[in-house]
């Protein structure tokens, strides 16, 4: 039943496409794009949090890798074929310059990085329009993976909850430890 769903939910989003979008999710959905953004984040935490940013900057590669890890370790147990691969729904799967992903999607790397970093990012930045645009981003890289037949809603929403989950896990030790006798923040 769940399966079903998510299969026509895929089929639906997948199907509204265009060579302009093509691009622009293809663009979105690599990860060297992201390089700019997560430098700028890097920037402004490192001057609002200086004395302790080396811990920071451990906590968040530490969420990073965690999340990256734990969705590969996911896809591997459940071994879920992404929808480019899945052989009952071949031909119906709108995908982008041959681009097929690996065997197998559940649950989404780049929804879970993606989040996990905006979770991170925002607990730390306090601001509404900062909130705003780094969830929309994750979302948008999110929806690019759907787009390009990658992923089912369903990996993507599983993946995000994972990103959650160990932004708010690093997070937490961040605030946890920032305040001992090598981490004082400035004010």
């Amino acid at each position: 039943m769940i399966e079903q769903l998510d299969r026509q939910l895929l089929l639906i989003l997948n199907s509204a496409n265009s060579p302009f979008w093509d691009d622009v999710m293809f663009f979105v959905s690599m990860k060297l794009v992201w390089i700019p953004l997560y430098l700028a984040i890097l920037v402004y935490l490192g001057r609002e949090y200086r004395p302790s940013f080396p811990l920071l900057v451990l906590c968040l590669i530490l969420s990073v890798v965690l999340a990256d890890q734990i969705s590969n370790l996911i896809k591997d147990l459940i071994a879920r074929p992404r929808p480019s691969h899945e052989t009952s729904i071949q031909g119906l799967v709108h995908t982008v310059n041959g681009y097929t992903g690996g065997a197998f999607g559940f649950v989404s790397s780049h929804a879970a990085n993606s989040f996990n970093v905006a979770l991170f990012s925002l607990l730390l930045i306090r601001r509404k329009w900062y909130s705003a645009f780094i969830l929309l981003w994750a979302a948008t890289v999110s929806y690019s993976r759907i787009y390009l037949g990658v992923h089912y809603p369903g990996d993507i929403i599983c993946g995000a909850i994972l990103g959650i989950l160990t932004g708010w896990a690093s997070y937490s030790v961040f605030r946890r430890y920032e305040n001992r006798i090598f981490f004082r923040r400035r004010r």
